[in-house]
């Protein structure tokens, strides 16, 4: 990698662009995974929390640029964003946004099997087994979103300040 007068240039590959039929297939997985979200009951203020919260825990810039945005346009507030990432030192989120937090977060490092039974039976308390079911492919999916970001180095362009 070089710089140039605009920034570092990257020699990586976008791998959505160079493989575009695996990537409109995540794209049509994502649609799906949506719908089941809806369909269980999770609204889309929910389901950006998690976006979020999995992107932070990935450290997707370019995610986490587009889904901060996304639940904001849906809602959530700045104060719940701007605390997410300590979500479980606050009393900011409710009992079903908690479990789905800890679930999603399970979900994403899943190797510590202790975490994960703990979460999963948390989640059991307090959400259908359709919202877990919708929880999990939510996590799965924006996992794979940021695994394609990160590794593409997917830019982050600043917004001009008005």
């Amino acid at each position: 990698m070089s710089d140039t007068a605009t920034g570092p240039v990257s020699k990586r590959v976008f791998v959505d662009k160079q493989s575009p039929k695996a990537y409109h297939a995540l794209v049509e997985t994502a649609e799906a995974v949506r719908a089941v979200a809806a369909d269980a009951g999770l609204d889309r203020t929910l389901v950006e929390l998690i976006n979020v919260r999995v992107s932070q825990i990935n450290g997707c810039a370019y995610c986490l640029n587009v889904h901060t945005r996304a639940a904001l346009r849906v809602g959530e507030t700045t104060q719940r964003l701007g605390v997410l990432a300590a979500w479980r030192d606050t009393e900011l989120f409710t009992a079903r946004e908690r479990a789905a937090l800890a679930l999603a977060e399970a979900t994403t490092e899943p190797a510590n099997a202790v975490v994960q039974e703990r979460s999963y039976d948390a989640a059991r308390q307090v959400l259908t087994g359709d919202e877990i079911s919708a929880v999990i492919w939510v996590a799965i999916t924006i996992n794979a979103f940021n695994r394609v970001s990160v590794m593409s180095k997917h830019p982050v362009r600043g917004i001009p300040q008005q």
